[in-house]
C-alpha cells in the first residue's frame, strides 16, 4: 500500500516538473493573475483564459468549424470527381488497347498489299 502511494507521488512530481520545464505553469500563472487583476470580470472565465493562451474565441471556433465542414464537403466532391475521371481514363485505356491491335493489323495488311 505504501509503495503504491510513493509511486503516485513520484509520478505527480515528475509531471509537475514536466509542466514547469515546458513553461505551462508560468503561462497558466500569468493568465490567472491577469484574470484576477481584471476590474470587470469577463462573463466567461474559460473563454478569457483560452484567448489569453492564444486560442480562438467561441465565435471564431464556430466559424472555423463551419469552414472545415465546407472544405470537407468540397474535398469529398473533388475526390469523387477524381475517381470518376480515373475510371473513365482506365476505360479509355482498355478501349484503346482493344482497338490498337486491329489498327496495327490493318496497317500491316495494307503494307503487305502494297508490296505485293
Amino acid at each position: 500500500m505504501m509503495r503504491n502511494k510513493e509511486e503516485k507521488e513520484v509520478k505527480k512530481e515528475a509531471f509537475r516538473k514536466y509542466l514547469e520545464s515546458s513553461g505551462v505553469l508560468d503561462a497558466l500563472t500569468k493568465v490567472l493573475v491577469s484574470l484576477y487583476e481584471q476590474n470587470d470580470k469577463p462573463s466567461s472565465a474559460l473563454e478569457f483564459i483560452q484567448q489569453k493562451l492564444g486560442g480562438p474565441s467561441v465565435s471564431e471556433y464556430e466559424k472555423l468549424q463551419a469552414e472545415m465542414s465546407n472544405l470537407q464537403i468540397r474535398y469529398d466532391e473533388l475526390l469523387a470527381e477524381h475517381q470518376e475521371t480515373c475510371k473513365e481514363l482506365e476505360e479509355l485505356k482498355i478501349s484503346n488497347a482493344m482497338e490498337m491491335p486491329l489498327t496495327k493489323e490493318t496497317i500491316d495488311e495494307k503494307a503487305h498489299k502494297a508490296v505485293f
